[in-house]
């Protein structure tokens, strides 16, 4: 049926009306219960009424008959869970609404949430002053600041990770406000979605109310962190210069640090974790593990999904990626091969050694990839291509279909994002929080050899990765709903 102009227009008012009178609900349920609402994935918490109607219709990827997700039955579920009193949580709104359709059995909406969240209602904790868990960002580069950034975005009530310090060198009289402003503008990710202010006498950055200490040091092993009321800190390394254990242990001799993560696949024994994959490996006896590389992230997820049902004989990655702040802007001397070349003029063959990481988060790959890398003049967002020989023949539809499958309904829906248009390019994708995106239509297949490209961030979205490791060795994982 045809719909008139007013109609259109009545229709759309009615569902904005309805997204702005959910964000003080979802507002309230994340700051003072701890919970994180979202639509397929899509967080909705600081979200404005535009980007929430979006992932409303972003929804309709993810529905069997297409249809946009109703404003009207997300706004009836936010409602309901405010007036349950709820304990910390991770509720999806989009698949509560798919659960309700296929399993409401005759109840109300009201009555299937109250039932679904039973487990959680009247569970709100309530504590004189609010104790999460210390972070240190050692390092405040790329990774350290987008790291930052999310960790501000995540306090909520300050339950969970809670960021108390950064470690630099000093690099200027006015060293703290340009670490300030580089917190506050990013030429790739934009500004800062908050507010920023310095005390300079004390050596402090204050973000959306998150008081941070900076403290100047040259040395992993000499701050005693507990002279800025640290305790039990969580200390993210974010440099690289260390990357083995007796490396990375100088660390935990600093009073107020108990564990250490590593942005960089991690050399030895260190356990390089790949969250979605094998953070189940964290144990609470490890004290430092690496979080591996972006394109680690950006791979193994895919990989371990096509192998499990498809089985890989054998493979190539090639890593188109960005460059970084390793390579030089103009030719000049690099102790690498080729990276002394102009990152901004040329492509540049380099190694990665991200087919052989791979196998350490998947033991079951161990000797079946190759890998070779491409940095090109982009300032973000990578692509690895993975040519894989399978053990069983398959078709182009049928593996783009089962990879669309595992990005909206499988453990690895946080991991897999998937994209299926002729138009999308690199820019895109910043932003992405996912630690890889599949592009269904670049996909190719001849039977039993594929090739599928696999968009990633891999500034953004490998820094989500990382403070998902980051939750499980803290412990702040709420459990998430619908079950």
């Amino acid at each position: 049926m045809t719909q008139k102009p007013d109609q259109c227009l009545g229709e759309w008012i009615d569902r904005e009306a309805l997204a702005e009178a959910m964000i003080p609900l979802i507002g309230q349920l994340y700051r003072n219960n701890n919970v994180v609402t979202s639509i397929y994935g899509r967080g909705l918490i600081n979200r404005s009424v535009i980007a929430i109607l979006k992932a409303h219709r972003f929804a309709r990827h993810r529905i069997a008959d297409e249809a946009e997700l109703s404003v009207h039955d997300t706004f009836q579920i936010l409602k309901t869970m405010s007036e349950m009193n709820l304990g910390a949580a991770s509720v999806d709104l989009g698949k509560l609404v798919a659960k309700y359709k296929e399993a409401g059995n005759g109840r109300s909406l009201e009555q299937f949430v109250r039932e679904e969240l039973a487990e959680v209602a009247d569970k709100r904790h309530t504590v004189a002053g609010r104790k999460g868990t210390d972070v240190v960002l050692y390092g405040f580069g790329r990774i350290g600041r987008l790291l930052a950034r999310i960790l501000i975005e995540k306090t909520g009530g300050g339950d969970g990770l809670r960021l108390r310090a950064i470690v630099v060198r000093k690099g200027a009289d006015n060293d703290l406000v340009k670490r300030a402003s580089l917190l506050r503008r990013d030429s790739v990710h934009g500004p800062f979605d908050g507010t920023i202010t310095i005390d300079e006498e004390n050596n402090t950055i204050t973000a959306n109310g998150n008081l941070i200490q900076v403290i100047y040091s040259n040395d992993p092993a000499s701050v005693d962190y507990t002279q800025y009321g640290i305790e039990n800190a969580l200390l993210v390394d974010n440099t690289g210069k260390w990357r083995d254990a007796e490396g990375l242990g100088q660390h935990l001799k600093c009073p107020g640090v108990a564990r250490v993560v590593l942005t960089a696949p991690g050399k030895g024994e260190l356990k390089n974790i790949v969250h979605g994959i094998n953070h189940g490996d964290i144990t609470a006896d490890d004290k430092i593990i690496s979080a591996a590389s972006c394109t680690t992230n950006a791979i193994v997820p895919v990989l371990k999904a096509v192998n499990d049902q498809y089985g890989i004989v054998n493979g190539h990655v090639e890593t188109v990626h960005s460059y970084t702040n390793d390579q030089n802007l103009i030719d000049n001397f690099h102790k690498g091969s080729r990276r002394g070349r102009s990152a901004a003029l040329n492509m540049v063959i380099t190694e990665t050694g991200a087919a052989t990481a791979a196998a350490k988060a998947l033991p079951v790959l161990k000797g079946k990839l190759t890998g070779n890398a491409i940095r090109v003049p982009t300032p973000n967002v990578s692509m690895a291509i993975l040519n894989l020989n399978l053990e069983k023949a398959t078709s182009r539809d049928e593996i783009n279909e089962y990879l669309r499958q595992m990005a909206m309904h499988s453990d690895l829906q946080k991991q897999i994002d998937f994209v299926n248009s002729q138009e999308v390019v690199s820019t895109d994708f910043v932003g992405s929080r996912h630690a890889g995106v599949v592009d269904a239509e670049a996909t190719i297949c001849n039977d039993n050899r594929v090739v599928l490209y696999v968009w990633y961030d891999n500034e953004f979205g490998y820094s989500c990765q990382v403070v998902r490791v980051m939750e499980d060795m803290a412990g702040v994982n709420p459990p998430a709903f619908p079950r």
